[in-house]
């Protein structure tokens, strides 16, 4: 198995050296992340592989909270499968509401383009942005 620096695992996922010491203070792995002799952390594939899981659901929208669910669930081991499913389900169905809501709000934005473009090469857009 490779043996990863917090600088070598920030870099392959995106993560600030801060950032993953936040994952780890809030227990946010699955499993103790083991240090060598210089007590500096050392990280594995599976480790920077779970990070960017982790992180896809966050910027998702999945609260740390729930996060914190999904791992405990991951590191009580076998027999919770079913438990852990029910979660992300849940976040894909929260996930596809958000996007239809963001598509909901693009179409009502495109249509508000679609009228200044119009208005702007027809030369009526004097006026048209004022408030008053």
């Amino acid at each position: 198995m490779s043996r990863l620096s917090i600088g070598a695992v920030a870099e392959a996922t995106g993560l600030s050296v801060y950032a993953l010491r936040y994952f780890e203070h809030e227990g946010l792995f699955p499993r103790d992340i083991p240090r060598d002799t210089g007590g500096r952390r050392v990280y594995g594939q599976p480790d920077v592989d779970w990070l960017l899981l982790c992180n896809r659901l966050r910027e998702s929208g999945m609260p740390i909270a729930v996060i914190k669910r999904f791992v405990d669930l991951v590191r009580e081991g076998a027999g919770n499968e079913a438990d852990r499913l029910a979660l992300l389900r849940q976040h894909e169905a929260d996930v596809r509401a958000k996007i239809d809501e963001l598509h909901a709000c693009l179409t009502v934005i495109h249509r508000k383009v679609v009228s200044y473009e119009k208005h702007f090469a027809e030369g009526t857009a004097t006026g048209l942005w004022e408030t008053s």
